[in-house]
């Protein structure tokens, strides 16, 4: 497959991150609306009725900071996926809430855990390791972006802070680096040019052949032209000169 097949644009591009960015911000509007708390339907560890937050929990939020925090990292690493990992995106989103989730189940403190940044953190990590796995250039570029853009993360999976679902960012971070090694994709044909290529063979090149071994030009006899036996012709071109606008 080709560079221009497998990055050409996608709406799935644009309107998979809106249809998260729009499910999480009206579970919250509803909460709001109709003073209604749905903590306890996130991920309570080892506890059999917890098990209903590996589904529920990524799409509740504690505050409107919490919501606003998580946004535009979920909407930024989702267009992300679907342009660079398209045929796989659906697959990584789905293992992503269920692996993690189920890790968080097992891990975690005696709390509700919600909150979708536990899948932001299966983003980050998959495209990161999945980028350096693949060891194709454009790829590699995007895990470099998310490290720059996105590697204060890394601390977050980390005891640090209060109130902070560790456990769910670590567990996500796992699923995500167990994904790019578990999921197998497409990668692009690089396009390769015939001196890439292992059978090419130099000597046979239109313009190597006019240098030496030590890069030196070298002057061959068709290069040099001859001059006694060419035919030097000379023509000149000349316009019949109208009667009608002949001067007086």
């Amino acid at each position: 497959m080709s560079d221009y097949n497998y990055f050409k644009f996608s709406n799935r591009v644009v309107v998979a991150p809106m249809v998260i960015v729009l499910f999480i911000w009206t579970i919250y509007w509803i909460e709001i609306q109709f003073h209604v708390n749905l903590n306890t339907h996130g991920v309570y560890p080892r506890r059999f009725s917890g098990l209903q937050g590996i589904l529920f929990s990524p799409f509740i939020h504690g505050s409107l900071e919490h919501l606003y925090n998580n946004t535009i990292p979920i909407a930024v690493l989702t267009a992300s996926l679907f342009y660079f990992y398209k045929r796989v995106a659906l697959k990584v989103l789905i293992w992503g809430v269920l692996v993690s989730g189920l890790i968080t189940w097992v891990i975690g403190r005696p709390s509700y855990h919600i909150g979708i940044s536990g899948i932001i953190y299966v983003l980050a990590s998959f495209i990161f390791f999945k980028g350096v796995f693949t060891k194709y250039y454009r790829l590699i570029a995007l895990s470099l972006f998310v490290v720059f853009i996105y590697g204060s993360l890394i601390w977050y999976i980390f005891p640090i802070e209060k109130g902070i679902s560790w456990e769910g960012h670590l567990a996500g971070f796992i699923t995500g680096l167990l994904l790019a090694v578990l999921i197998k994709t497409q990668l692009p044909t690089a396009k390769k040019y015939n001196w890439e290529r292992e059978d090419y063979n130099e000597d046979e090149d239109p313009f190597l052949k006019h240098f030496d071994e030590d890069g030196n030009f070298i002057e061959t006899i068709d290069d040099v032209p001859d001059i006694e036996n060419d035919t030097i012709e000379i023509r000149y071109h000349y316009k019949k000169r109208d009667s009608n606008n002949a001067p007086d």
